[in-house]
Order: C-alpha cells, then structure tokens, then sequence
C-alpha cells in the first residue's frame, strides 16, 4: 500500500511539472492576410517568429517550399526541369 501511494505521489509530481513545460497559444490569432505578421494583445505587430518564439517553447526552422521555389527562382526550376527531362 505504501508503494502505491509512493508511486502516485511520485507520478502526480511528474504531471505537474509537465503541465508547467507546457505552453500553449489558444485562441484567435489576428494575422496579416498579405505579411503574414501577428498582432499582439497590445496592438503591436510583429513577425511569425518573433511572436513564435516570445509565446512558446517552440523553435522555427527556414527553407522555402517548392510554390516559392518556383516564384522566386524560376530559373533554377526550369535548369531542374532540364536535367529531368534529359534523364
């Protein structure tokens, strides 16, 4: 019996300090439709990743999907599409 309230004590512990790690944005989150900035509770704007970064534990990455790839670089796309169709 002491062993299980041990173990219990031990895993409410665990929990507790879990749901303290944790922290999550909830809501309606107001943004950009053109920049894709967010607007903070005080009115402020300000980058994804900044807003990101000071409202979570999360961390971003960069790289740029293909649709970007395309319109940014074409030519680079088109060089790529050359050396498929030669394959």
């Amino acid at each position: 019996m002491a062993a299980l309230a041990l173990f219990s004590i031990r895993r409410w512990r665990e929990l507790q300090k879990a749901s303290a790690e944790i922290k999550q944005l909830k809501g309606i989150i107001p943004i950009c439709a053109s920049c894709k900035n967010i607007r903070d509770d005080k009115g402020f704007w300000q980058q994804v990743e900044d807003f990101v970064h000071a409202n979570t534990e999360a961390e971003l990455s960069h790289g740029i999907c293909p649709d970007c790839i395309r319109k940014l670089y074409p030519d680079l796309c088109e060089d790529e599409e050359k050396l498929k169709d030669e394959d």
